[in-house]
């Protein structure tokens, strides 16, 4: 046989385990979907009930696969307004244990709901009155048994064609730590604002600052009265490169703006005798100071301009541009 052919048959076979796993993951899925909507759905309102209701902080927990699967529910949770982290159980029977406290809750994930390292977490919780919120797809397991809110996961089967490595199951888990986080986020009215407060850094937290913590404002703004002629309108705007100059009355009421478009568009007139009125853009992009800086650079594409005028009612207060929001790391 041809390496060529090899190849082939190889790609060809990659493909296929690929299309199986989907098809495994989407069946699962419809399956969580299901008992959403029917027996899956008392508990998991009183879960976000419990959670939302907390004085103290989520710990989340769980061995193995579902020990990652806590660990990122956990950051979900974190970031998105419930205090929550996660406790690795072995970490806990030497001495983690004493993370938690009396007003937290355990969301505890264990497919079985056997895992014996999560005895000591366990026993902890009985003994101080923690509650525990299971995710299992065993009803009655020792994990459930000791819950007070048991979301039973559908048994589904694994993708791995051994039905041995942890895959559908931890897509469950994932889904419905998800969706917990997603329904208390929901149920608290955490804005975007909140959701800054926690992304403060990277692209996300670019993206979440507002206009009105970016932008030129003061003297840095070019400004110029109507009627000014149009070679000191062009030295304002050199000045100031920017690419454009606020044309504004004198009760502060923004009238328009000159951008080096407008002064391309009328190179083949004669500027020395003409005004800022005579070439302007009387009803310039603008935007709020609480604007979000992912919003601004949204219009300045749509409109494929490169400054915004930040107004507060009719009035002129800064200009964001384009390469203030690059600067930023806005994308």
């Amino acid at each position: 046989m041809l390496k060529t052919d090899t190849a082939q048959i190889v790609a060809e076979g990659a493909i296929a385990s690929a299309m199986r796993t989907l098809d495994a993951d989407r069946a699962a899925l419809a399956a969580l979907e299901e008992a959403l909507k029917d027996g899956l759905s008392q508990p998991f309102v009183e879960a976000v009930r419990l959670i939302k209701g907390l004085s103290g902080r989520v710990i989340v927990t769980g061995v193995g696969k579902s020990g990652h699967i806590g660990s990122k529910i956990a950051a979900t949770l974190a970031s998105t307004g419930t205090p929550a982290y996660f406790v690795h159980p072995a970490e806990a029977n030497h001495g983690d244990l004493g993370m938690i406290a009396r007003n937290d809750a355990i969301i505890a994930l264990s497919w079985s709901g056997e895992s014996a390292e999560l005895k000591g977490i366990v026993a902890y919780a009985r003994r101080f009155s923690i509650p525990i919120i299971a995710v299992t797809s065993r009803e009655k397991s020792a994990l459930a048994r000791e819950a007070r809110v048991v979301l039973r996961l559908p048994r589904v089967s694994e993708a791995c064609p051994h039905g041995l490595a942890p895959t559908t199951s931890t897509l469950l888990q994932l889904v419905v730590g998800d969706a917990l986080a997603v329904a208390l986020l929901e149920a608290r009215g955490f804005t975007a604002d909140h959701f800054r407060t926690f992304h403060p850094g990277g692209q996300l937290g670019a993206n979440l600052t507002h206009v009105g913590d970016i932008m030129r404002r003061g003297d840095d703004i070019p400004v110029v009265r109507p009627g000014t002629k149009m070679p000191e309108a062009v030295m304002t705007l050199s000045q100031k490169r920017l690419g454009c100059v606020c044309v504004v009355e004198e009760s502060g009421r923004l009238a328009g703006i000159v951008t080096d478009g407008d002064l391309a568009r009328n190179l083949h007139r004669n500027m020395a005798e003409l005004v800022v009125e005579d070439i302007m853009t009387r009803q310039p992009k603008t935007v709020r100071p609480q604007t979000l800086a992912s919003q601004a650079m949204a219009l300045l594409n749509e409109h494929n301009v490169s400054a915004l005028v930040v107004t507060e009612g009719e009035r002129p207060v800064g200009i964001v541009h384009f390469h203030d929001l690059l600067r930023l790391g806005v994308a």
